[in-house]
């Protein structure tokens, strides 16, 4: 290094003072200085100095850009301005996804010369198994994650949009976790549990005497997310007369209780979340369309478990250490065929249960084929098909509750069943009147519609 390329020995003592870990680099990706901000947060990596940052931080050995992603440095040398983006680096911890904005630095000519690095931990994902966060390294995962490290930081708000089961609350969470409401409450509202009637009084609180069995004052979620987030989960069931009273919260960021005339000012940060189409739902007048472009001010896209095949190893490695903690269960290499092959119509949430059903079939450690459920070992086979194998092989089974095995057939077929009620019954060739005593008789009768 020339001394006229070296940087100034004021540049590096300024990087000492910093809280977050910094490193300067050169144009050759070389590190040139560590702060001591670094080198508490990775003890491992004392003598970084003259190695590569792609060495270190990927243990690559070219470039992040020729190794398939993206690299801060060659953008900044592109563009000649600050970039910021997220990556998966190696820890002692394991992988972990840290935000990395990088910074260019020119010499007296006015040449780009040095780049000092700034990283952040993202604590809420990680790109291996963990019993805590989101968890995943596919691309439509990592996009997401990119997306909820841009918006945390700010008060915008934020409309999750994606398929039931794909975990919306944990990216809702992630989102409050990551900005500056982090040790404020997180007030989590379930729009599709509140009936019209209850939801204004849940929602913004009620004075005593407002109605009938108001026996005293009640805080509303609002209020008791006061300084935090208000998390309004499945936004689109929420009653027209309903949205109404939210609007006025966003667009005034006052409210009002239930039976008073005081107007109260809200303090909250609001993450929405849906599974409908709400386009669709304003041009047939189910949703205002006022209130989306309220909402919808970052709109965030949760992607399906089929989006994200390559993450299935490292949920099913997290899900199986909740679902059975005292024991060290893993997947033979059939079964997590048979999982990757089948769709999950449920996402994440399937996964679980499925995972969760299979640990109580097996009996060992080795979860295999067997223990799976009859429609994952099984996605093409029509449910009637498997409900008239699953009784016929009760017929010749001796010494078992036939009561028991009937039931778990109908589960089988009522769970691989998208449609109606009648159409169930029509494809086990039963009528619609003796499916539903069936089903009532085995206590399923709430789960076909």
């Amino acid at each position: 290094m020339s001394p006229a390329s070296r940087p100034l020995p004021e540049l590096i003592s300024f990087m000492e003072t910093l809280l977050e870990p910094h490193i300067l680099c050169g144009r050759d990706y070389r590190i040139i200085a560590a702060n001591a901000a670094y080198r508490r947060a990775y003890p491992d990596r004392q003598s970084v100095v003259g190695r590569t940052c792609y060495d270190v931080s990927h243990h690559y050995s070219v470039p992040c850009d020729r190794a398939g992603e993206s690299c801060p440095l060659a953008k900044s040398l592109q563009s000649g301005q600050r970039e910021k983006m997220l990556h998966l680096h190696h820890t002692p911890r394991g992988e972990e996804y840290v935000t990395i904005e990088l910074s260019p630095i020119r010499d007296a000519e006015g040449e780009i010369a040095w780049f000092i690095e700034k990283m952040e931990p993202m604590q809420v994902a990680r790109g291996a198994t963990g019993h805590q966060g989101l968890i995943g390294r596919a691309p439509a995962f990592q996009r997401m994650l990119e997306m909820v490290m841009r918006v945390a930081p700010s008060e915008a708000s934020v409309l999750l949009q994606g398929e039931s089961g794909t975990g919306k609350e944990l990216v809702a969470s992630a989102v409050h976790a990551a900005s500056s409401r982090a040790e404020a409450p997180f007030v989590v509202v379930d729009c599709s549990g509140l009936p019209e009637t209850l939801f204004e009084s849940e929602v913004f609180g009620h004075e005593r005497g407002a109605f009938t069995g108001a026996v005293a004052r009640k805080q509303g979620l609002v209020e008791a997310a006061s300084g935090g987030t208000l998390f309004l989960d499945e936004i689109g069931d929420i009653p027209l007369s309903m949205q109404v009273k939210l609007l006025r919260l966003l667009e005034t960021g006052t409210y009002r209780r239930v039976g008073s005339t005081e107007l109260r000012h809200a303090d909250v940060r609001l993450v929405s979340a849906t599974h409908r189409p709400l386009r669709q739902m304003i041009r047939d007048g189910g949703f205002r369309q006022d209130l989306y472009f309220r909402i919808n001010a970052f709109p965030i896209v949760v992607p399906p478990l089929r989006e994200r095949r390559e993450d299935l190893p490292l949920l099913v490695a997290s899900l199986l250490e909740r679902v059975a903690p005292h024991r060290r269960l893993s997947l033979s290499p059939a079964a997590l065929r048979a999982l990757s092959a089948y769709p999950f119509p449920g996402n994440v949430r399937e996964l679980r249960n499925v995972l969760e059903r299979a640990s109580l079939m097996c009996d060992g450690e080795l979860i295999d084929l067997e223990h799976l459920a009859e429609e994952v070992r099984n996605p093409g086979e029509p449910p009637e098909a498997a409900y008239a194998r699953q009784e016929s092989a009760m017929e010749t089974a001796a010494g078992l509750d036939l009561g028991e095995i009937q039931r778990q057939a109908l589960i089988q077929a009522v769970r691989g069943h998208r449609g109606s009620r009648r159409d169930l019954a029509r494809k086990l060739g039963l009528s619609e009147r003796t499916l539903y005593r069936r089903l009532r008789a085995l206590g399923l009768d709430h789960a076909a519609n």
